[in-house]
């Protein structure tokens, strides 16, 4: 295994997804990839070093995702987790979240979704320093001197928070983001707002950035908690 390559631990059951799963991985995403069948399985892999990213059946023979991803938090793994599931009902994805796990996508999923959603875990969880300039959907956001721009070229005038809101869903692009992790990331920890907050703030940088039907990005939101931010590429 190559140390240079981010390393996945594929925790999944089904023999025949498992596969794909894991050439898609490392054949398309460039990933080093460690496969597990069962709870147990999944447990020896993590004792013998740490992950990128876990990525996370829910139903497995010996238990289950939730149990699992729980434990491992109590136990203070720190490596995100992306739980795989047929089982997209708003409580499920729910009790994904307050089990632990940074990520939920549904089966069957789309291949280039699951890549994407699986490298901004990735970069996520490795750090490094964040570029000072992002584009997304023709906009242009300087980090440094804290603009941004139209596809024409023209200054859209946002507040310190909408433009700290819109920096934060643009980084965690397609990952979705709870709205206390948005308070937490935007507002500070040491500062008490009402989580709504968040609803009326992402309703304004829509309208300021004319976001339609047409557009090349949308603030998706995710019922019961928060929201994700949807890029197409270019």
């Amino acid at each position: 295994m190559n140390p240079t390559q981010p390393t996945i631990l594929l925790v999944e059951d089904d023999p025949n997804l498992r596969l794909a799963l894991r050439d898609s991985l490392e054949h398309q995403g460039g990933y080093a990839v460690e496969e597990a069948a069962s709870v147990r399985e999944a447990r020896e892999h993590l004792a013998r070093g740490a992950f990128q990213l876990i990525l996370l059946d829910v139903m497995l023979p010996d238990g289950d995702g939730y149990t699992l991803c729980r434990s491992l938090r109590e136990e203070g793994v720190t490596s995100p987790v992306l739980m795989l599931t047929a089982r997209t009902l708003e409580d499920d994805v729910v009790r994904g979240f307050e089990a632990g796990a940074q990520d939920y996508l549904g089966k069957p999923y789309r291949l280039r979704e699951l890549l994407a959603r699986v490298g901004a875990l990735v970069r996520r969880a490795g750090g490094g320093a964040p570029a000072k300039q992002v584009r997304f959907g023709g906009y242009r956001m300087d980090l440094d001197r804290r603009k941004l721009e139209t596809p024409e070229g023209a200054n859209v005038e946002l507040t310190r928070t909408e433009f700290d809101l819109l920096a934060f869903l643009v980084r965690e692009r397609e990952r979705v983001l709870r709205r206390d992790d948005i308070l937490d990331a935007v507002w500070g920890r040491d500062i008490v707002v009402d989580p709504h907050t968040v609803d009326n703030f992402v309703s304004s940088l829509k309208k300021k950035l004319g976001w339609n039907s047409a557009s090349r990005f949308a603030i998706q939101t995710v019922r019961g908690v928060g929201y994700r931010m949807e890029i197409e590429a270019p």
